[in-house]
């Protein structure tokens, strides 16, 4: 990609800022997308009159649609001039969140979902690849890939924060309005400013890999279906989702056979031959685990706190600067070359103090000012993380591998946000079946504490007007409703205790081994592109 081709892209009479900010207007209705259903999920479901495993289903399929359509979409990108690639994508953008608007059917909100992961691939590839175009050779693949996984990991705060006081006013289809409309600002300064340049030589679009795209899609689908519903019809006992398990088997199976007999595959599965790309892989997973476990203290605060959605956006703020603050220390470390043991211990230490701390504080009570220090932690540790991990995995491998390698970064990254999912539906079965057994011991007649608490509780209703049998019948419910808050209490400390203990191990890993300081001299060594 040549940087005289890159400057020929916009008009003349365009200066360099403006280009950064069309680029940047170009990307944001995309990724505000991505995670749009997940801003308010109760308000999604009660719209859509579904459960709230349809809803992060119809995550997954937009995450799904990007995973699987990343490599074939390459071909695309160096078929079709840019400003002609820009307007077919932002057009079919458009199309697709007015079929949203007006339609409540998840038959066909899941292939559409679908469709847009496929288009947001586009998306990322194209703006981000000519933003890495136009800038400092020394600096582009860290400005690059920190100005895209900022916004991306900064989207589910952004979007509670926007819409929480939207879906307040307006039915929830009134989101996919707005976002229509937010695609056309981009839409008009493409026809304004953009002239059609080929970034790349034109290669016609024969021989497309449609095969290996259609296993791959099945496969991360299918996967995704399993990891959501699963634990609702009891994994494995159900034939659906047996079926849906030995769809994925086959489809990978049968995909990862055609990778290592093509002549050009799909991932180049040779990637898998070096040790500090899979070693690079589980660090990613792990964060994607410990970084949607974010979804457990928003119940909790939901719970114990009495949040609606528009407080809950505002004290998620603190989790929003802890984002931008990582990254961009991030960035600045990795242009001066700092490290990758400081910059990896530091970001896991983060999140260790994020996950000891929320385990301390868990409680059916609370005030809010007790969690900003700890959102904050938890930001910081995730902004700190992510690049310099997906960095550190592409420069693992050879350049020629570099596109595999992110290829495959991008399933990762998919399959520990399922994971993660299926880990917390499992456990919080799991966990609750424990604790209510436990409880369940002390709630018998003889238990002298039981009946004062009752008693209790039933005197003060009785004071309040009620008759006796109504006072004993409302004392009963409210020690239920305790009951189930401190089930949900004490399976968010079991599961934040794992987590903690894993990355305990995981730092103590990154602290002692002796050959992660070797690894930034071969990666000065290369200049891959992001993507």
């Amino acid at each position: 990609m040549a940087n005289s081709k890159s400057s020929d892209l916009f008009v003349d009479w365009v200066p360099e800022w403006m280009v950064r900010i069309i680029l940047f207007v170009l990307l944001m209705p995309s990724i505000v997308l991505f995670f749009l259903p997940a801003a308010n999920a109760n308000a999604a479901a009660g719209y859509f009159g579904c459960d709230l495993r349809d809803i992060q289903f119809s995550v997954s399929l937009l995450y799904a649609g990007f995973v699987s359509f990343y490599s074939l979409e390459r071909r695309f990108f160096t078929y079709l001039a840019t400003k002609e690639y820009f307007i077919i994508f932002n057009v079919l953008q458009i199309v697709g969140c007015v079929v949203l608007y007006n339609t409540q059917a998840l038959c066909i909100i899941f292939p559409i979902r679908f469709l847009q992961g496929m288009l947001f691939a586009s998306t990322v590839n194209l703006s981000i690849s000519t933003m890495y175009a136009r800038l400092e050779s020394s600096k582009a693949r860290e400005i690059s890939f920190s100005c895209f996984y900022g916004i991306l990991i900064c989207a589910t705060p952004v979007n509670q924060l926007i819409t929480s006081d939207i879906i307040d006013q307006y039915d929830y289809a009134y989101l996919y309005k707005i976002a229509s409309f937010s695609f056309i600002p981009g839409l008009l300064l493409i026809l304004l400013t953009m002239r059609f340049v080929r970034l790349n030589r034109k290669l016609p679009l024969y021989g497309l890999d449609w095969e290996s795209f259609v296993l791959f899609a099945v496969a991360v689908v299918l996967l995704g279906y399993v990891a959501i519903y699963g634990q609702q019809y009891y994994w494995f006992e159900d034939a659906t989702i047996r079926m849906a398990g030995l769809g994925i088997l086959l489809a990978m199976l049968f995909f990862v056979w055609r990778q290592k007999h093509l002549k050009r595959p799909y991932i180049n599965w040779n990637v898998w031959n070096y040790r500090n790309f899979k070693i690079g892989l589980v660090l990613l997973f792990i964060l994607y685990l410990c970084r949607f476990a974010s979804g457990i203290t928003n119940v909790h605060f939901v719970q114990s706190l009495r949040l609606d959605p528009k407080h809950l956006s505002y004290l998620n703020v603190f989790n929003l600067i802890g984002l931008i603050a990582g990254v961009v220390l991030a960035c600045v470390w990795l242009i001066q070359k700092r490290a990758m043991r400081l910059i990896w211990s530091l970001g896991f230490l983060f999140l260790l103090l994020f996950h000891v701390g929320m385990y301390l504080q868990f409680a059916p009570t609370a005030n809010q000012d007790s969690y900003f220090v700890l959102l904050f932690f938890q930001g910081i540790g995730v902004g700190v993380l992510m690049v310099p991990i997906i960095i550190y995995c592409v420069a693992s491998v050879p350049l020629s591998l570099g596109a595999s390698a992110a290829a495959v970064c991008l399933a990762v990254r998919y399959f520990g946000y399922t994971c993660s999912i299926a880990i917390m539906n499992y456990y919080s079965l799991y966990s609750s079946n424990r604790h209510l057994s436990r409880f369940l011991d002390y709630f018998n007649d003889s238990n002298p504490m039981l009946q004062s608490k009752l008693a209790q509780t039933t005197g003060k209703l009785q004071s309040r007007g009620l008759s006796h049998t109504i006072a004993q019948q409302a004392s009963d419910k409210l020690l239920l409703s305790d009951l189930n808050k401190q089930i949900t209490l004490r399976y968010a400390m079991d599961y934040f205790e794992l987590l903690s203990w894993l990355l305990v191990i995981i730092l103590i890993l990154v602290l002692f081994t002796p050959y992660l300081s070797k690894t930034w001299v071969y990666l000065k060594s290369r200049t891959v592109s992001p993507f």
